[in-house]
């Protein structure tokens, strides 16, 4: 039997509240299985930019990331966010590493190919190093990835956390029971984004299509989703989405969140 392996994505607005993400990291440092957290970068980025006088482009929700931004996101994401959240784990004693995917060589990118819209600076993930991963936590580490890989040519790109959250969880199967949750400041996945009680207990592929169809799925919440399944398609046991503050509940196996299931 694999020992089992917990893969936390923490984002949205709980970045950005000191509170609660001091609540959440207390709540992921007492989980007694391996585990690793993939953190977003917040709108803390935005702010970082505005005030060294670097203009934040966006599309459809997602950050243009030219060489000014790309220096704003490389040192927030993997300084100020990252190593902030190493320091609060060290203080409940849980031994953790904080590292991009440059670190290591632990997650390998491409810049995305220029088709519609030039992204910038964005990765897309080629290569998880697994072993080097199982390494970290066999040594009864925890790594903390920033949303930050590197490419054959030497640079840093800017990576979608929820991405990198699934492409790591994917590598991870090999040598564990692998349980991928999503963790952000709403209930779950909502069929009326006003309604935070409107949580969508359960999602398969069927139901997922028509949710798309009808609209009441949409936008971010995509890509997200398409992540997901495709962890599941590929070895992952368990995807759960979910409130930041029903963590300790989801991996508990409680009925917590939107359950993705194939």
């Amino acid at each position: 039997m694999k020992q089992k392996l917990n893969i936390i994505k923490i984002g949205g607005n709980v970045i950005d509240n000191p509170r609660a993400l001091t609540q959440f990291l207390k709540d992921f440092s007492a989980l007694a299985d391996a585990k690793a957290l993939i953190h977003g970068g917040g709108k803390i980025a935005t702010k970082i930019a505005v005030k060294l006088d670097v203009e934040t482009k966006m599309v459809e929700g997602r950050r243009i990331t030219d060489l000014p931004m790309l220096e704003v996101v490389t040192m927030v994401y993997g300084g100020l966010v990252n190593k902030q959240i190493v320091a609060q784990l060290q203080a409940l004693d849980c031994n953790a590493i904080g590292l991009t995917g440059a670190d290591a060589g632990v997650i390998l990118a491409k810049k995305r190919p220029v088709r519609e819209i030039d992204y910038g600076y964005v990765g897309d993930v080629e290569k998880v190093n697994d072993a080097i991963i199982k390494n970290f936590i066999d040594n009864r580490l925890t790594p903390v990835f920033a949303p930050l890989t590197f490419d054959k040519e030497g640079n840093i790109l800017n990576t979608n956390a929820d991405t990198q959250a699934s492409s790591v969880a994917v590598a991870m199967a090999n040598h564990f029971d692998v349980n991928l949750i999503y963790c952000f400041e709403k209930k779950g996945v909502l069929s009326d984004p006003e309604d935070n009680d409107s949580v969508i207990p359960t999602l398969t592929p069927v139901s997922y299509t028509n949710y798309k169809a009808n609209g009441t799925i949409n936008a971010g919440m995509i890509p997200k989703l398409d992540n997901a399944f495709a962890a599941l398609q590929k070895g992952v046991s368990k995807v759960i989405i979910c409130h930041a503050d029903e963590l300790q509940q989801a991996v508990a196996q409680g009925q917590s969140g939107t359950q993705i299931i194939l």
